[in-house]
């Protein structure tokens, strides 16, 4: 299949795979002519990457453990083993990036409530 008809079956746009596959993560065959050509586990890798992409994770990270993926029903689950403590870095990670996150909106909260209490005086 064409890119055309890959961004059709993925809901992803053509200028997307353009960037998955300027990437690394998404290589596709070549016509004599220079089209790329898609198949099925295309769709399926396609379906990987926007699952990793969404899980936070960017794209040079995803083209590292994509090859050790594996599908695991609705959800992906990693094949090698050192990819768990990997995630679960990548969790803490986040983790800490909330809590920053709650103390700058605690602190724009004290901000905005000292303003009213201000303007209403």
């Amino acid at each position: 299949m064409r890119i055309s008809a890959l961004a059709r079956r993925t809901g992803v746009s053509a200028r997307a795979l353009r960037y998955y596959e300027e990437k690394g993560l998404l290589v596709p065959e070549r016509t004599s002519a220079g089209y790329r050509v898609y198949t099925e586990e295309h769709v399926e890798t396609v379906r990987r990457i926007r699952i990793l992409l969404a899980a936070g994770l960017n794209s040079d990270m995803v083209r590292e453990i994509l090859p050790c993926m594996v599908a695991d029903g609705e959800f992906l689950a990693p094949g090698c083993e050192d990819l768990i403590a990997e995630f679960e870095r990548e969790l803490q990670r986040i983790d800490t990036q909330i809590a920053e996150l709650h103390d700058v909106r605690s602190a724009l909260t004290g901000i905005i409530t000292a303003g009213k209490a201000l303007a209403s005086r």
